[in-house]
Order: structure tokens, then sequence, then C-alpha cells
């Protein structure tokens, strides 16, 4: 039996010359093809020299299953590793999932922008070459009041820019309670390092006073830093001078002052039903001589850090011989440029930008699609799945807002045939991925966060999964 299935799978050779594969080989290339097919032959040798019992079912090693399966692993090894997915966790600005949605006016710049060359750094005036900061720097004066702006390539590069810029070799003073950690396990600590900088740390975990600023600014000072906690609070017995003080302290000792906003806020979110975040207009106005801040959370654009603040300090850190190495590129610019324009309106940022509409959905709109949605699945899935229209919480997200949630609602499925795990588990598998939150075994979609457009392909991927 063995032999004489042996005998009937074909050579390399011969499954490249057959017609079906010569397609396939005008798509993917002869080398890949050549490969693949290698690896599917060997595969199905290994098959049928696995079968021991006569009884048992042999694999079908003719032609035409052997040319389904390299056609199936060439799909499989061309197909993006980075591609689209529903995010129905409920978390707004998911780090794993990409954090911000771009808004339509962002995609438009970048798809314009990559389908060709573009102005990134040519004067078209003279032809000759200017700084691509040109694109943002306008805007970003104008929405928080800065002097001058530049934008590195992430937040935490732009604070290694900025400290290497103004104190290396010298010491930062900031508070213990601000030595946070960001995603990933980097730590303020280590960003300080690599900078160049030497951390003085002060008072405590819980409170820090003006006065052990005050006794910790010298002659070794290279700067004053703020750090917004970001992705944690502490409450209680707490305290921390204010920006104001800060800045005040450093007029008065001639050390620049940095204050670190983590998501940055251009907006305010109370109009959201969300604690304020720090505004980097209130920071700037302050004084502070130098401010950073993401741009891919609550600005919603694309990954980057923006700066911004005085003149001279700008300047010298767009002299920075790190700032070339940390810099964008012209896609991360043209989406940038286009989300902060939407800012310019502020009352339609609900209407124009993802972020701001997700943020101003309300539990009866956000309900009203998922009964939809139930009562469609109803109609055909088994007795033993169960739907539920219940009570939820969404968050923001990436350490913005961090003890906050708001209140939403979820469809809730339990199946007596399996388990929120493999439900879930199952999920993540489709094209393209759902991702859902699991809770007292039932599997949750919070479609705030779902897209829309995107309800039908919920519907469908849990019609095929649960069947």
């Amino acid at each position: 039996m063995n032999n004489e299935l042996l005998r009937k799978i074909p050579s390399l050779d011969a499954l490249l010359r057959e017609e079906a594969v010569l397609r396939l080989i005008e798509e993917h290339g002869r080398e890949v093809v050549a490969s693949e097919g290698r690896a599917t032959l060997d595969e199905f040798r290994e098959a049928v020299a696995a079968v021991r019992d006569a009884a048992a079912p042999p694999p079908d090693p003719v032609h035409e299953a052997i040319v389904s399966r390299l056609a199936a692993r060439l799909a499989a090894r061309s197909a993006p590793s980075l591609a689209p997915a529903v995010n129905a966790t409920g978390i707004i600005m998911h780090s794993g999932l990409g954090r911000a949605v771009l808004s339509e006016a962002a995609r438009a710049a970048l798809a314009a922008v990559a389908a060709g060359y573009s102005t990134l750094a040519l004067d078209a005036e003279n032809g000759k070459r200017v700084s691509r900061d040109r694109h943002v720097e306008g805007l970003l004066r104008e929405l928080t009041g800065a002097e001058a702006a530049t934008v590195a390539n992430n937040n935490a590069a732009a604070t290694v820019l900025i400290l290497n810029t103004l104190a290396r070799g010298k010491e930062v003073v900031v508070s213990r309670g601000q030595l946070v950690e960001i995603g990933g396990s980097f730590r303020m600590p280590d960003v300080m390092t690599t900078s160049g900088a030497v951390l003085r740390e002060v008072g405590t975990t819980n409170k820090t006073h003006l006065r052990d600023y005050e006794a910790a600014v010298g002659g070794s000072t290279g700067a004053i830093l703020r750090v917004h906690h970001s992705n944690y609070r502490i409450v209680g017995f707490v305290e921390e001078p204010p920006i104001e003080d800060l800045v005040a302290l450093g007029r008065a000792r001639g050390v620049p002052v940095v204050d670190d906003l983590g998501s940055g806020a251009l907006v305010d979110l109370s109009p959201y039903g969300l604690a304020p975040e720090p505004m980097v207009r209130a920071s700037v106005g302050a004084g502070a001589d130098v401010v950073c801040f993401s741009g891919d959370k609550l600005i919603g654009g694309p990954q980057c850090g923006i700066i911004v603040g005085k003149a001279d300090w700008i300047q010298r850190i767009k002299k920075n011989p790190l700032a070339r190495a940390f810099r964008c590129g012209k896609l991360s610019l043209a989406a940038l440029e286009a989300t902060l324009r939407l800012f310019l309106a502020p009352e339609k940022l609900a209407a124009r930008h993802p972020i701001y509409r997700m943020l101003a959905l309300t539990p009866d709109e956000i309900g009203r699609r998922a009964k939809k949605l139930a009562a469609a699945l109803r109609k055909s899935l088994p007795a033993g799945v169960v739907l539920a229209v219940e009570d939820g919480e969404s968050q923001v997200g990436s350490g913005a807002v961090p003890t906050e949630t708001m209140p939403t609602k979820v469809l809730a499925i339990r199946s007596a045939a399996l388990s929120a795990e493999d439900i879930a588990r199952r999920l993540r598998f489709l094209s393209p991925p759902i991702f859902a939150r699991i809770h007292k075994d039932a599997v949750l979609f919070d479609f705030r966060t779902i897209q829309p457009g995107e309800d039908m392909i919920v519907e469908r991927s849990l019609c095929d999964l649960l069947k």
C-alpha cells in the first residue's frame, strides 16, 4: 500500500511543470514555489510512510491534493503578518492593536504621500533643502501656544533627545513619585541613563515638596523634569508642586524645566465625561521650557513624540545629532499634519476623529448596535449559545485617564459546547482576527471600539464559529 501511494507522488520537477503550479510560479516566483513545493512533497511522503494500518484511510497524494496544499502554503507565506484586526475589547487606544485609529483625513494623506514623491524637505520657492518639521511646526505652535516645535519617532525618543541636549553629563532633578515604567518595561531611570543625564531623585513616592527641588538644584543641575504619571495614579496622602512652581524655581536658578506629559491633551476631556488630562497649552502657558507628549495617544495620530517649547531650546534639540536618528519619515509627518488640522475645529472632533467619536458614544447608542447583532445571531445560532446585552465598562487605554472607565453595553456570548477561552482563541485566528474580552466565562464584545462597518464581519465570524 505504502509503495503504491509513494509512486503516485510526483517529483519536484514534474510538479513544477504542472499548469496550475506554473500559475503559482508566475505569482510568487520560481524559487519560492520550488522551496514550498519541496516541503509539500516531503509532507506527503512522510504522511504516507506513517501509514501502518491498511484499514486506516491513507492520505490522498494525487496531484490535485498536492497542488492545493502547495497553494495554501504559498498563501500563508505571502500573507502579511501586520494585518487589520477587529478590536472588540472596549479599550479605545489598545497598544497591542496599534493604539489610535487614524482619521479619514490622515488615511487620505498617507495614501497620497505614499503613492509617489512628495514635498518632504524641499522649498518650492528656491528648490533648496528645508526642515521637514515645517509641515507640522506651524500647526503645533498654533495649537499649543509654543514658540517652536519638532517631532521624534516616539515620546521615549523625544525624552532621550531632550535630556541629551539639555543635560548630558549633568543632573536631572525628578520626583521619586514620577519615575514611571512605560509599556515594554522601559523605565524612566533607564531612559535618563541612555540620554547621558544623571538622575537626581527627590522627595518620596507619595510626597515631594518644592523645598525638595530647591535643595537639589545646584551647579551640577542640567534640568528639572516633571513626568506625568500616565498609566497610574497615587491617591490619598499625596503632594507634588505644580508646574508653575517648578518653572519659577528654574528661572530663579537658571535651570530649564522639562514637562513630559505622556499622553498630552490638546482639548479638554470633560465634555466626554472624563477626568482632565494635562493640557499641553497649559504647560506651555505656565512657562515650561520644553514640553513633550505622544502623537498616537490623545492626539490620535501616528506613532511619534512631539516636542514644543522655547525657540532657543528647540533649535538646540534640532541640531543634536540624535535628532536625525530619531526623526520621523514622510508617512508619519503626513498623517500627523492631517490629524493636527482636525484640532483647529475642536467642536467637530466627534464627527471627524475616530478617537473622539468613540469617546462620545453613549451606552444607548452602543447598546442598539449590540441588540441588533444579538437579534441577527439568534436566528442562526444553536440553542446552546446564549446571547445577552449587558452593562460593561470601556477604557481609554495607553495610559490615558488610567483610573477611569466609561459605561458601555457589551454583547456577552456563552456556549455550552465551547469555553470562553476557546471561543476567544478561535476568534483571534480568523481573517480578520477579532480580539474580545473574557469575563465570567463569557466572551464580551464592546461596540464602542468595533468600527462602523465591522458589525457584519463580527456577525459572519460568530455564525461560522458557533454553528
